[in-house]
């Protein structure tokens, strides 16, 4: 990865600021006060390439209950035994798709992301190596990466919208060939690419 591209990215990643949801672009939903929400954590896997750094991503399988047949980071809940979000998310990264934890470079913490599933997501960003994915059986239906460049430029999203629980509810899209790229993980991306256009932007 050029150094200049690491170094913007350490000044962009923070874990202070607001945080994110999946109603942002839901200004008319009214979430209550005291609401509950599960602690988890994502990897943010930056795959370090000759040709040009990439976003590791998976397609979920259909048969999970949350979220399936999604792209997603790798991640999930954060366990009892996990000491932080960072241990959480490289917990779940080397069960999902077999990233080995020590090899991963943390480079920081995105603010906590709120999904509509009552989850508060914490997202790590990390550089990675090249490996061979495992991806685990009736969790991940496929390993896959995308270049940086694409996720890191918001002329890529677009706003789409759908009915959702009786309302219509509006959302982050960043297509990428075959792949629909949308909701938590293209909010995730798009907050770190606009963090990317002003470092200083919460």
């Amino acid at each position: 990865m050029p150094s200049d591209l690491h170094d913007t990215l350490k000044r962009a990643i923070r874990s202070d600021g607001p945080p994110s949801s999946d109603y942002d672009l839901n200004p008319d939903v009214k979430l209550p006060e005291g609401r509950k929400l599960r602690p988890a954590a994502v990897l943010v896997p930056i795959l370090d390439r000759p040709d040009g750094a990439r976003v590791i991503l998976t397609k979920r399988s259909s048969a999970l209950k949350h979220h399936p047949g999604q792209i997603s980071f790798p991640g999930g809940k954060v366990e009892e035994t996990d000491v932080s979000c960072e241990a959480a998310a490289l917990r779940e990264a080397q069960e999902e798709i077999g990233l080995n934890p020590e090899t991963a470079n943390i480079l920081g913490l995105l603010p906590p992301h709120e999904t509509v599933t009552s989850f508060s997501v914490t997202p790590v960003i990390a550089v990675v190596p090249e490996f061979d994915p495992a991806p685990e059986a009736g969790e991940v239906a496929e390993v896959f990466h995308v270049p940086l460049t694409h996720l890191l430029n918001t002329a890529n999203y677009r706003k789409e919208g759908r009915r959702w629980m009786g309302q219509k509810r509006w959302y982050f899209t960043a297509p990428y060939g075959p792949y629909y790229i949308w909701g938590a993980t293209a909010r995730i991306m798009h907050a770190l690419a606009d963090r990317m256009d002003d470092p200083n932007q919460g």
